[in-house]
């Protein structure tokens, strides 16, 4: 019998807690340690199109990036989504764990995983972790931390940038940001997940001449052109819900006798015309 600590256990030595930002909301936020369990769904984002599908096909755990809540409550009600949405799980006992951004750090996590993805080389973090050492983990200060740093050998022109960014992530329409012409060559590039512009900073002070990210606000995008770095936009939900497609499979590899799938009902909320 596999029970819901097992699976924590699992999760938290693949995203060591401790890598999380001090804001973040990461761990078994919903539910009991030793309840058991059969049936596991991955998601970025639990929307109430997510908790339905739980409901409906039995689930004993999500595992989301985005955590739920994500801030502190006062107060669990009917009155807004995020109390509907947790009176729903906790009545339907679906345990709920989130890593998030200890995720996005870890060893193996979705920005590492970009990194290999697109072909850099010489991959380490833009922020690295402070007492790594002290995680439980084989990896060093080199390895985990916030962002990835890597080089393309040789240099990728932008149209083999995009091309395969759009190929990783199933995307057709990628946003540029300081790209002047196509012909421009990339060779230190940086990658930050999801809504990563306080990384544009270290990334320019890294020597990026490129970054990549899901989004950003304005005066980022005008800070990055105008200390010439690029920026390549490929949306929040695109930038990372592939990891929990693959977050599913090695799931569903490291515990054979459940059955482990990612949300097939979550959909980008942003339609892109």
């Amino acid at each position: 019998m596999i029970l819901v600590a097992d699976v924590c256990a699992f999760l938290q030595a693949l995203a060591p807690l401790e890598l999380a930002e001090d804001w973040d909301n990461v761990g078994l936020i919903v539910g009991d340690p030793g309840e058991s369990v059969e049936r596991i769904m991955t998601c970025l984002t639990i929307t109430p199109c997510v908790a339905d599908e739980a409901q409906r096909l039995g689930v004993n755990l999500i595992v989301t990036h985005h955590p739920l809540p994500f801030r502190p409550l006062k107060s669990i009600t009917s009155a807004n989504t995020v109390g509907r949405l947790l009176l729903q799980l906790i009545r339907d006992r679906v345990a709920v764990y989130s890593s998030h951004t200890a995720f996005d750090s870890a060893l193996r996590g979705i920005n590492q995983q970009w990194a290999e993805q697109i072909g850099l080389t010489n991959v380490r973090p833009l922020v690295p972790a402070k007492g790594a050492l002290s995680l439980g983990s084989s990896a060093t200060e080199t390895e985990l931390g916030s962002g990835r740093v890597g080089e393309f050998r040789p240099g990728k022109r932008l149209t083999e940038v995009v091309g395969t960014i759009k190929r990783l992530l199933s995307i057709h329409t990628v946003g540029c940001v300081g790209v002047v012409e196509n012909e421009r060559t990339f060779s230190r590039v940086g990658i930050g997940c999801g809504s990563a512009g306080s990384l544009v900073e270290p990334a320019r002070k890294a020597g990026c001449d490129l970054f990549i990210t899901g989004e950003t606000n304005f005066h980022m995008c005008l800070e990055a052109e105008s200390n010439g770095m690029a920026l390549l936009l490929t949306g929040h939900f695109a930038s990372e819900r592939f990891a929990m497609d693959r977050l599913a499979q090695v799931m569903k590899d490291q515990f054979p006798q459940l059955s482990v799938w990612a949300s097939s009902s979550e959909k980008d909320p942003i339609q892109w015309v």
